[in-house]
């Protein structure tokens, strides 16, 4: 298979990402309102009692519509980040004598380098996506019917764009980076090295051949359970920095109501609902993120190596016919 380029690795990533979306992000929606549900408060009615709540309440009062929610603005987000954490990665590997010894193969190094590298391309995707999550965080929990949490009624994308920077300002779109960058390295530091690691293990121990589809299937969900456990707790936080009411300050400035950054928000969390708060729409976390990273993988791979080869197919018989 020859090698891609990082314009190659950034297009095939995103493609692989955008797929992966299409089929997890019903599980986004039930993530996003899960979380918001009794946001700051020791008790409360419950609208949701579970995931399977979630669909079944949206899909009654809502429609398709209701749990593909934010699905366009997913995808703009999904090329952003996932096509500069795919895409970039194999580069930043590349790197070896950053982090590694030079010249062990980029499948036997899944230590530093591999987390070095998820950390590095999950800020660059974070940082470029954030706008993207926002809205996406703030156009999955409208519901006109079952609200939790703050309201943000978008038209589509582009009205919530302009609503956004005419609201806030441009730093609205800025609005918990902070807590988007440390959701994604903890993500990305350990997704890409528990995949290659567990791959790498099924390969060299015989039980699945290094290529298969079950190999594939089955080193994408360790990826997705570990990217679970890592990230939930500052998942929850920018959830609810992104969709948290705004006030204009006497120097004009536009900050959060209620949360500073990050920590602050994890803070309140736990002091108001216990340390449980933090994992609130856990059980749907999971069951986006198992599926998501299964099908992200297992995409790139193959969107990768079907492109591989008809680049060496393509170049091969333009060099015959020369």
């Amino acid at each position: 298979m020859s090698e891609l380029s990082t314009l190659e690795g950034f297009i095939c990533g995103a493609l692989a990402s955008c797929g992966a979306v299409t089929l997890s992000n019903p599980m986004e929606v039930a993530k996003t309102r899960l979380q918001l549900q009794g946001e700051l408060a020791k008790e409360g009615i419950k609208v949701y009692n579970n995931v399977g709540e979630v669909f079944t309440k949206t899909y009654k009062n809502e429609g398709i519509r209701g749990l593909q929610r934010g699905l366009g603005t997913s995808y703009v987000y999904q090329t952003a980040l996932n096509g500069c954490r795919l895409g970039s990665s194999r580069t930043t590997w590349q790197l070896n004598g950053l982090f590694d010894h030079p010249g062990i193969p980029l499948e036997k190094n899944v230590t530093s380098t591999s987390v070095g590298a998820g950390i590095v391309s999950g800020m660059m995707g974070a940082a470029s996506g954030n706008p993207f999550y926002l809205i996406k965080a703030r156009m999955q929990a409208y519901s006109p019917s079952l609200p939790v949490g703050t309201q943000h009624h978008y038209r589509h994308g582009f009205d919530a764009l302009r609503s956004v920077v005419r609201v806030e300002g441009l730093g609205g779109l800025l609005r918990g980076i902070d807590a988007a960058i440390l959701r994604t390295c903890m993500g990305s530091s350990v997704q890409l090295p528990t995949y290659i690691a567990a791959k790498t293990y099924f390969s060299k121990h015989g039980i699945f051949e290094p290529n298969s589809l079950a190999n594939f299937i089955f080193s994408s969900s360790i990826s997705g359970a570990c990217v679970c456990l890592m990230m939930q707790p500052p998942d929850v936080s920018l959830t609810r920095m992104y969709n948290q009411p705004t006030i204009k300050l006497e120097n004009g400035k536009t900050v959060g109501q209620f949360y500073k950054n990050p920590i602050d928000c994890m803070y309140k969390t736990v002091r108001a609902e216990g340390f449980t708060g933090l994992y609130k729409g856990t059980s749907a976390q999971f069951l986006r993120i198992a599926p998501h990273t299964v099908c992200c993988l297992v995409f790139n791979d193959l969107v990768c190596g079907w492109y591989s080869n008809f680049k060496h197919d393509y170049f091969k018989s333009t060099t015959t016919s020369s």
